[in-house]
């Protein structure tokens, strides 16, 4: 799998690690844009490959009152224009067989849910409309056992395949990023970290998932120099008030000195 593959993709003989980065969920346009216009300035500044990323719904919430979108055609679309508006391609989550051929008419990149990276149809379905697809490695998965899940992508007839870690989980809330797995899992496929997934403090009695984001640069230096092959980043320039998984994303006002250092640090490792 080569970052060339991927249609609007930039800076890829820059020998930076790539970026999948934008909010949570789609909560309108005008948001969307925002971040999307912010992030593309500093990527490009940067030369990191950068992929917008949005949920054009959110299927795993912890109550059923929780926001799930703002309608899936709608968000879809509102993917679409960023990437038509900014040259840029973008990856949504699926969660359902038939997400996967609709998703593929809007967006570049499908990723599997870590909950459901062993469904073995909707991985399937991901593989086989020809777009790369993003498997999250389940919390409750071994680093070895994403193999089968590359596998079930190859034997779909796609070699489009990405590994991404997002933690795992050794209690009931929290997350641990066990630096181990990530050469293991490079040996199957491009291995990504999801940095502020990873810091999710999951099953809070009060019903919306915790997080710790002062810890979002700790965890993402350990991956570069550990030598990820690219950082999943979810942002938002009002983090309190979004719509899903603000607790631990990053605000929009710091991604820049972020990526920044951590741009100077794979310069630093590519020397070694």
């Amino acid at each position: 799998m080569n970052l060339q593959d991927i249609p609007k993709i930039k800076h890829t003989n820059s020998n930076n690690f790539f970026l999948l980065c934008g909010p949570c969920a789609i909560e309108g346009e005008e948001m969307a844009l925002r971040i999307a216009e912010k992030v593309i300035t500093i990527t490009d500044k940067l030369e990191i490959p950068y992929v917008f990323k949005g949920s054009f719904k959110k299927a795993n919430r912890s109550r059923i009152d929780s926001f799930t979108g703002i309608g899936n055609e709608k968000a879809l679309e509102i993917l679409k224009k960023v990437s038509d508006t900014f040259d840029v391609p973008t990856v949504t989550d699926i969660h359902e067989v038939s997400d996967a051929a609709i998703a593929a008419q809007y967006v570049d990149v499908l990723q599997i849910p870590a909950f459901l990276v062993r469904q073995t149809d909707l991985v399937v379905a991901a593989a086989k409309t020809g777009k790369v697809v993003n498997l999250k490695k389940g919390q409750f998965m071994s680093p070895e056992a994403m193999k089968h899940a590359v596998q079930k992508v190859k034997d779909a007839g796609s070699d489009k395949a990405w590994i991404t870690d997002r933690g795992t989980m050794f209690g009931y809330q929290d997350m641990i990023v066990d630096f181990r797995g990530i050469p293991t899992m490079r040996e199957y496929a491009p291995t990504v970290l999801d940095v502020t997934h990873s810091l999710q403090q999951p099953n809070q009695t009060v019903g919306v998932t915790g997080g710790r984001p002062d810890m979002i640069e700790t965890i993402a230096r350990a991956g570069i120099v550990n030598n990820v092959d690219g950082l999943f980043i979810e942002t938002h320039f009002d983090p309190a008030n979004a719509k899903s998984d603000g607790a631990n994303m990053l605000h929009l006002d710091n991604l820049e000195n972020l990526l920044t250092n951590l741009v100077a640090i794979r310069k630093t490792i590519n020397n070694l």
